[in-house]
C-alpha cells in the first residue's frame, strides 16, 4: 500500500518498551506478520539498556484486530516487555516547511539548558521532530531535527539563549547538501594550534612582552592587522634563521586537531589553513597533517637571519576570506559548502563568507558575529556540527588500526 493510500486509512501504532535484548525487533514483526499487516513506519531507541520500539502498521483484515492485540500483548509479556497499541488514521502528520538541524554542545549539558533550548525552538515556531545524541565525551552533543521555521530566524532566536545558558548551539539547514563533499578552512594560531607563532619567535628574540601586547590588541580588533603584523615582525630583525626549527618543535596542536583532520579526510573533505602567521610553520603543518591547502605570510630571511620584514601576499582579515574563496574554487566546492573556523577579529570576513562559520574559543566580538560558536577546548567537536558522531569517529579509527 502506497503512502498516498495510507493517508486516511486506519492504522495501528504498536509500542514495545522494556529491557533491550537480541531478537525483540524480529520477534515483534514475526508476531505481526501472521496478521498480513504492512509496515508504514518504524522507530527504535535504546537508552541505557532500555528499548522503545514503535511500529506503525496498517489495520489487519476485518475481525482480526482484537486477536492481534491479544497476541502482541501475550508475546510482549513472554519477553518481559510491555506493549501499548493505539488506533488511529494514516501516517505521521506532514512536517512543516523549513528544516533545520540544531546541534547543542554542553560540558555538561544540563536539564535547564535543554529545557530552555527546546522552549525557544517552540517559541520560534519550530517543532522538534527527533532528537539524537552525537557524543557523550569529551562533551555531550545532541542534535535536534526541527521543522516549521526557517534556518536563519531559528539561528538568531537560539544564539542569545545559548550564550546565557553556557552551551554551544549550531543551526544548519537540513538536506542533501549536508552529506556532500565540503571544504574546511581553519585559522592556525589559537585554533589549529594552542600557540601564537609570532610570540614563539619573540620569545627567542627576547621581545615576547612587546609582541604579545600588539597581538592582543590586533585580535580584539583595536589595531589594523597589517600594521600590527609589520610592527611585530620588525622586532624579530637579526634573529638567526635556525630558530625556525626550534619554533616548529615548540608548536602544540589543539586537543582534537588530529582527530578532526583525520576524520574529515576520511570523509573525503578537503582541509586547509590560512594564517596571519608564517609559512615557515604552516608549510610544516601542511606536510605533517596532510592538509590540502595552506597559506600564510612569509618571514624574509637573508644571509641566515630574519630581516624583520615579510614578503609576498599579505594574509590579513580580507586576505583570509579571499583565500577561502580561492581554495573553494580550486577544490571545486561551492562557497555554501565551506566551513571556516577561527578565533580572532581577523577571521571574521572568512567566517561570514563561509557556508558555516565557527568561532572557536573566540573573542566576544567574534562569537557574536559568527554563525555559531564552540567554547570547549576540543577542536574535534566541530565534527558534531557536521553530524558526525563520536561512535563513527572511534569505529573509523579502530578499522584503520586493523
Amino acid at each position: 500500500m502506497s503512502a498516498s493510500q495510507t493517508a486516511d486509512e486506519p492504522t495501528l501504532l504498536v509500542k514495545i518498551f522494556g529491557k533491550d535484548r537480541p531478537g525483540i525487533t524480529a520477534g515483534l514483526f514475526d508476531t505481526l506478520a501472521a496478521y498480513s499487516v504492512d509496515v508504514v513506519d518504524i522507530e527504535q531507541v535504546v537508552t541505557r539498556g532500555r528499548m522503545v520500539l514503535c511500529a506503525l502498521v496498517t489495520q489487519p483484515p476485518a475481525g482480526l484486530e482484537g486477536d492481534l492485540r491479544a497476541t502482541v500483548h501475550s508475546w510482549a509479556e513472554s519477553m518481559k516487555m510491555q506493549a501499548e497499541i493505539i488506533s488511529g488514521r494514516g501516517d505521521n502528520r506532514p512536517r512543516g516547511s523549513g528544516r533545520s538541524l540544531v546541534t547543542v554542545l554542553g560540558h555538561p549539558l544540563t536539564a535547564e539548558a535543554t529545557a530552555q533550548i527546546a522552549a525557544r525552538i517552540t517559541k520560534a515556531g519550530g517543532n522538534i521532530d527527533r532528537i539524537f545524541r552525537l557524543a557523550k565525551y569529551p562533551v555531550t552533543a545532541v542534535e535536534f531535527a526541527v521543522s516549521g521555521v526557517e534556518t536563519e530566524p531559528l539561528r538568531t532566536a537560539l544564539a542569545t539563549d545559548a550564550a546565557a545558558l553556557g552551551v554551544d548551539v549550531a543551526v544548519v539547514a537540513a538536506g542533501l547538501h549536508r552529506r556532500a563533499q565540503r571544504l574546511v578552512v581553519m585559522d592556525v594560531d589559537s585554533t589549529l594550534i594552542q600557540d601564537e607563532v609570532i610570540e614563539l619567535f619573540a620569545a627567542h628574540a627576547g621581545c615576547e612582552d612587546k609582541v604579545a601586547e600588539v597581538t592582543a590588541a590586533a585580535m580584539r580588533g583595536e589595531l589594523d592587522f597589517e600594521q600590527s603584523l609589520h610592527a611585530r615582525v620588525a622586532l624579530l630583525e637579526g634573529l638567526d634563521a635556525s630558530v625556525v626549527d626550534k619554533v616548529r618543535s615548540e608548536v602544540r596542536l589543539t586537543p582534537g586537531a588530529r582527530t578532526l583532520i583525520r576524520t574529515l579526510k576520511r570523509l573525503g573533505y578537503q582541509v586547509g589553513v590560512v594564517s596571519g602567521g608564517f609559512t615557515q610553520v604552516t608549510d610544516d603543518l601542511k606536510e605533517r597533517l596532510g592538509l590540502d591547502f595552506a597559506q600564510a605570510n612569509t618571514l624574509e630571511i637573508v644571509d641566515g637571519r630574519l630581516t624583520g620584514r615579510v614578503t609576498g601576499e599579505i594574509v590579513d582579515r580580507a586576505g583570509k576570506a579571499r583565500l577561502l574563496r580561492r581554495f573553494a574554487a580550486q577544490a571545486g566546492v561551492p562557497l555554501s559548502q565551506t566551513v571556516a573556523i577561527g578565533d580572532g577579529a581577523n577571521d571574521l570576513d572568512m567566517l561570514n563568507a563561509a557556508g558555516l562559520g565557527v568561532a572557536f574559543n573566540a573573542k566576544p566580538v567574534v562569537r557574536e558575529a559568527a554563525h555559531t560558536a564552540v567554547n570547549v577546548p576540543f577542536l574535534d567537536t566541530v565534527l558534531y556540527l557536521l553530524g558526525v558522531t563520536r561512535e563513527e569517529v572511534e569505529a573509523a579509527d579502530a578499522h584503520e588500526e586493523h
